[in-house]
């Protein structure tokens, strides 16, 4: 769980906690500690900003549907960013790299079964930021054969590329782009996603004025959830992976 008040770049709270259970029951309490220990009330925020996942299906839920519920209760604006963006983002301020250099950035959560949320960033020299490969659920070992294949097909070759996020159970199969790359140098950004580096985003969003609707807004889940996939299955369904 994290969360984060922010006010311009000032960071006026922050909360990240590793606790797994129980999130439903302590997140609204702890987003009110946060404006609480601020002295700030819900008439002044500017907007309400959510991590729309891909991640936990049922952490998803939770922080989507407060992020709705709060946005439409208190009449804010709402917008939603990428967690996997926001870890990428948070990657490449982390990074003890160059930053004055063209780099990737590629986020990564754990999936399972040798399967990562994964996507595709790059920082250029001047600080600019874009996307390159859409958010999915991707088996790690040929996720890294497809960035090694793009890295040596590509008219434009970063400096560095950063891999950023749940790097422990996939050290491997970095270690074997770190080999197979021979182009740029590989940094490693081991951390939890911050709250603070949704807020930056969606700050940018909110200025740009792109905007969520709160009825409508569902999380990105890239696939089906497991209980989903067994009932398709009971049911003789065809399962696809959106992706």
């Amino acid at each position: 769980m994290a969360a984060s008040l922010m006010e311009g770049e000032r960071v006026l709270g922050e909360l990240n906690s590793m606790s797994e259970r129980n999130h439903s029951v302590y997140s609204v309490a702890a987003l009110k500690e946060l404006l609480t220990q601020a002295d700030k009330s819900p008439s002044e925020l500017a907007a309400i900003i959510v991590g729309c996942g891909p991640g936990s299906y049922t952490g998803m839920r939770i922080a989507v549907t407060i992020g709705k519920t709060l946005a439409w209760a208190w009449n804010k604006p709402l917008v939603s960013v990428s967690s996997l963006e926001g870890l990428a983002y948070g990657g490449a301020l982390r990074s003890a790299g160059d930053k004055g250099t063209l780099r990737w950035v590629i986020p990564l959560m754990d999936a399972r079964r040798g399967q990562v949320y994964t996507a595709a960033f790059v920082a250029d020299a001047g600080g600019n930021w874009q996307r390159i490969v859409d958010d999915g659920i991707r088996l790690m070992a040929d996720w890294v054969d497809k960035l090694a294949e793009h890295l040596r097909d590509g008219n434009v070759h970063p400096q560095e590329i950063i891999f950023a996020g749940d790097l422990d159970l996939h050290r491997e199969q970095i270690e074997r782009f770190s080999e197979m790359n021979g182009i740029a140098q590989v940094q490693l950004a081991a951390y939890s996603l911050e709250g603070s580096h949704i807020a930056r985003l969606g700050r940018d969003k909110l200025q740009c004025g792109e905007l969520s609707d709160p009825h409508a807004l569902v999380p990105n889940y890239t696939q089906l959830a497991e209980a989903e996939a067994k009932l398709l299955a009971a049911k003789g369904g065809e399962v696809q992976r959106r992706v």
